[in-house]
């Protein structure tokens, strides 16, 4: 990339960047500079150090040294409070912590926290904070870090509390603080987050799980919101439409924050699974808490075989896949949406095997035109959401794609096209046009950044022949 096609193309002036130098590579200098950093890892500057001097490509070394660490550089709020570890993670542009992308946004730095005793501490006050945060409404998806109250959705029709940036019931907002815990503790051994409070929430997580299986009704959650998006409202009352309890957990919304048609969502109802065996494992090892143990287990038994039953179906050209939502009438949606989790980032959630058979015919019809979210353009292929505009492919969607790929040819294709589609920024987005990657949406996203810099990273240990230009 030349130096004019940057400064032509790169809106980064938005976002308070500098890049008054540029490297010798003919790169210019767009991190944030270190006295503007939120968070400084040692641990991250060594491995920064350490990959750049590996990458033979200079774009995806200079691409790994702003993304990578954009989360600590930018979103990160740590302090201490009552003598424990507090962080509180922003998405980026947006300043609400969601329990869902604080968490993918600090997963990939797991690995260094033996190395690193302040990272480690900033990972333990995420577990903290998300624990509070559940306690305060496990049906919230955002919150603030603050009961300031809600700037952005102040007349939603729903039962809103000051701590509160948005209420919109996802499943996946409770699985991944599990995600996060979990991985934790067996990347560092310590047990010391795990305490009266998050165990509480924990108890919180089940309970709700069990409550959004509706077997006695509708249970408590609804959700109304004035907005010309429809997507922004689940119908009948801010219930959704009618499901048949067969023992799915009921989502009002997907990981996008768009409401859900057919309320069980089968990627999110598989996440579920992972995340209660986990927690099962959890309670059992470190909490002895027997009765939580067998419940997680026996709620993620219920689920999977629900999950067997219905969400397995026959597509017309791709034969037996999962749905992507369904509601236990017999009614399924044919699609995916680019955000984690979906149903092409599965295997990266254990949900299944790569090679699991009906994974990998959903694979096919995920990244085909029988996705109606699946754009073909002049700068990229790959699946999209109706979240953003039409014709628009995330960032996300593509790191997934190369994440849960066993097709090298694939591997290296989806890592050219995020080389090629930053748009002159050198940062990662939510999403971009299919034919002109300088047309994107959010600026400043943090999760897309961070798992572009987990890739990169597990390629260079695993496939580095990938990576060369």
């Amino acid at each position: 990339m030349d130096r004019r096609y940057f400064l032509q193309a790169s809106t980064l002036a938005t976002l308070g960047a500098y890049f008054y130098d540029f490297l010798p590579d003919g790169f210019p200098v767009v991190r944030v500079p270190k006295s503007r950093r939120k968070f400084n890892s040692a641990a991250v500057e060594r491995l920064i150090i350490e990959m750049k001097g590996k990458l033979q490509d200079p774009e995806l070394a200079w691409l790994f040294e702003n993304c990578f660490p954009n989360t600590l550089d930018t979103t990160v709020d740590f302090s201490v409070r009552n003598n424990k570890p507090d962080t509180f993670v922003i998405t980026g542009d947006i300043h609400a912590m969601w329990l869902r992308d604080s968490t993918a946004q600090v997963m990939p730095y797991l690995a260094l926290a033996k190395q690193d005793r302040r990272l480690k501490e900033m990972l333990t006050g995420v577990i903290y904070r998300q624990a509070k945060c559940i306690l305060i409404d496990p049906y919230a998806n955002a919150f603030n870090k603050e009961a300031t109250g809600s700037k952005d959705f102040p007349n939603d029709i729903t039962e809103m509390k000051p701590e509160l940036h948005e209420r919109k019931w996802e499943i996946d907002s409770l699985c991944y603080p599990i995600r996060l815990a979990y991985h934790y503790w067996k990347q560092t051994k310590d047990t010391t987050p795990f305490d009266a409070q998050w165990q509480k929430a924990m108890r919180l997580v089940l309970d709700t799980f069990r409550e959004q299986q509706r077997k006695d009704g509708k249970g408590p959650y609804s959700f109304m919101r004035s907005s010309p998006r429809s997507i922004d409202t689940p119908p009948l009352d801010g219930y959704g439409f009618p499901i048949k309890p067969v023992g799915l957990i009921a989502s009002m919304f997907r990981p996008s924050d768009d409401a859900t048609v057919f309320p069980f969502l089968v990627p999110s109802n598989f996440f579920a699974v992972v995340s209660l065996r986990q927690l099962s494992e959890m309670a059992s090892a470190i909490l002895q808490d027997k009765g939580l143990s067998i419940e997680c287990t026996a709620l993620a038994s219920e689920v999977e075989n629900a999950l067997k039953k219905y969400a397995i179906v026959d597509h017309p050209v791709y034969g037996k896949v999962y749905a992507y939502e369904v509601d236990g009438f017999g009614n399924r949606m044919y699609m995916d949406d680019a955000n984690a989790p979906s149903l092409l980032s599965m295997p990266y959630f254990g949900s299944c095997d790569v090679d699991d058979p009906i994974y990998v015919s959903t694979r096919k019809m995920v990244l085909s035109d029988s996705n109606p979210y699946y754009y073909k353009g002049e700068a990229a292929n790959g699946v999209g959401a109706p979240h953003t505009p039409e014709h628009y492919i995330w960032h996300i969607g593509l790191i997934m794609q190369a994440l849960t790929s066993v097709d090298e040819a694939e591997i290296r294709q989806c890592v050219q096209t995020l080389k090629t589609t930053h748009g002159g920024t050198g940062f990662m987005h939510e999403s971009f046009h299919k034919d002109d990657p300088k047309k994107y949406t959010r600026s400043w996203f943090a999760w897309a950044n961070t798992l572009f810099g987990e890739l990169i990273w597990k390629l260079q240990r695993e496939k580095p022949h990938l990576l060369t230009p």
